[in-house]
């Protein structure tokens, strides 16, 4: 008969060769630390924004991470190949955010507002990933409160200038 320590010795051992693995393969905070992003125009209604390009695995995945501080006239903006529901997360965050999704045509098709940074110990390993309701295109990420300031609504619309 299996005793109870029998049983789970093998699958703690599975379990941290798993995550070993799996922290592997992230990347490093020094490989994340040294990306960098083309930089662009966008309008959401008549508001121009500076926004950073994030076009591409690495640079999605670095996001606004370690960035201390994000002006009102400036964010980040997730451009996807195809449409999809992109989830995104606060790993490594320093500040809050607002979140707008968009579909091919500008049309916003999720909003999330005042998204808390995970940041601690505890935040990190109860970090959500947030998940739109449609697919999108595009998602711009802005200091919390931007859409409250700025009055962006479902039928806002974002106007690519330059990315």
């Amino acid at each position: 008969m299996t005793t109870r320590a029998q049983a789970l010795i093998p699958v703690t051992i599975a379990a941290v060769i798993i995550g070993a693995i799996g922290i592997l393969t992230l990347p490093s905070d020094s490989k994340l630390e040294s990306v960098e992003f083309p930089r662009g125009i966008i309008l959401i209604d008549d508001i121009a924004l500076e926004v950073q390009i994030a076009d591409s695995d690495p640079r999605r995945v670095r996001g606004l991470m370690f960035q201390e501080q994000l002006p009102y006239d400036e964010g980040m903006i997730f451009v996807f190949n195809e449409p999809g529901l992109y989830s995104l997360w606060m790993l490594n965050m320093q500040f809050p955010l607002d979140m707008i999704w968009f579909d091919h045509d500008g049309n916003i098709v999720h909003i999330e507002k005042n998204i808390p940074p995970c940041k601690t110990v505890v935040e990190i390993t109860t970090c959500q990933s947030i998940i739109p309701d449609n697919a999108a295109s595009y998602v711009l990420e802005v200091t919390a409160g931007f859409i409250d300031q700025n009055n962006i609504t479902s039928d806002s619309k974002l106007t690519i200038i330059s990315i």
